[in-house]
């Protein structure tokens, strides 16, 4: 028997995570929105947000996009010193 899954939009996702950071349990809002825990647990994951400074907020999302871009320039950053390395002539100059 194959299992169908709703298709929830970011508002209502978002929604319920608020819900969810104003003292709601994942079990109430699972019985009262028809959502299933495993569902509830990521859409926290995804949407609780970190307030990093004054005016900066983010969300786990894209704080993990963050990360990953970061590593991602750090290889380059990597492979540019050591071309950098290699292509550059040594002075001896003693």
């Amino acid at each position: 028997m194959s299992r169908t899954y709703r298709k929830y939009d970011e508002n209502f996702k978002k929604n319920i995570v608020t819900l969810h950071q104003n003292g709601k349990t994942q079990t109430e809002l699972s019985k009262e929105y028809g959502v299933s825990i495993s569902a509830l647990s990521k859409w926290i994951k995804q949407y609780s947000e970190v307030k990093v400074d004054d005016d900066t907020v983010f969300t786990a999302k894209q704080i993990k996009d963050l990360q990953k871009r970061n590593t991602m320039l750090e290889e380059e950053n990597i492979i540019l010193k050591k071309a950098i390395a290699i292509f550059t002539p040594h002075s001896n100059n003693g």
